[in-house]
């Protein structure tokens, strides 16, 4: 018996279907941009957040000092930096030996964590130094009279400038690190006004 012949797309539907999917990935692909360029400083803020929460951890853990700080990369001629994306978390100054093994005495790495990977458009500014030292007790302690590292933000200019509370500015949801004089790091959202959100957990105090 012979079979019904198949029906396929003719040159004009296949003309027109391409057509379609042109239109629909210029609409999208302005917002997908957006939301690459936002994706990039939430992993930023998250992965420096898991170091600082990590170092308070340790501290509390070992009952002794322990730091965490921003550096400019993870070789031997790394430098502690207020917009490094990378971080160490040490018993010792890491600097010129963030790509020393762990637990090598100097500096007693504990851990590492590279941030330019997946971040390479994000900056990071952090105030007023790029480093903390967390005691026993899991609080910022100064040791020599140190200054420690109170805000980080965190920011992407190449997607644009940041939102804000009046809800202008860029399309850009910059966020914010702060630690608190009891040791505990949390990331807030600036764009969000208390006014209009008052009990919002994203908001900066």
């Amino acid at each position: 018996m012979p079979r019904a012949p198949q029906a396929g797309m003719t040159l004009i539907e296949i003309l027109i279907a391409i057509t379609v999917m042109g239109l629909l990935l210029m609409i999208g692909l302005p917002n997908m941009t957006i939301w690459l360029n936002n994706s990039q400083i939430r992993t930023a803020g998250e992965t420096l957040l898991s170091g600082l929460t990590l170092a308070r951890v340790e501290a509390v853990r070992r009952n002794q000092i322990v730091r965490f700080q921003m550096v400019s990369d993870l070789t031997s001629g790394c430098t502690i930096s207020t917009s490094g994306k990378s971080w160490v978390v040490s018993l010792d100054d890491p600097t010129s030996l963030c790509d020393t093994a762990a637990n090598v005495s100097p500096p007693r790495i504990i851990q590492t964590r590279s941030g330019s990977e997946a971040t390479p458009r994000v900056t990071i500014a952090a105030q007023p130094v790029g480093v903390v030292y967390f005691n026993g007790l899991g609080r910022p302690t100064s040791p020599g009279g140190a200054a420690n590292l109170t805000q980080i933000d965190i920011s992407n200019p190449v997607g644009g400038t940041c939102q804000n509370k009046a809800g202008t500015g860029g399309p850009m949801r910059c966020l914010r690190i702060l630690v608190s004089t009891g040791g505990e790091a949390r990331m807030c959202d600036p764009a969000v006004d208390s006014a209009v959100f008052p009990n919002d957990p994203r908001l900066c105090p």
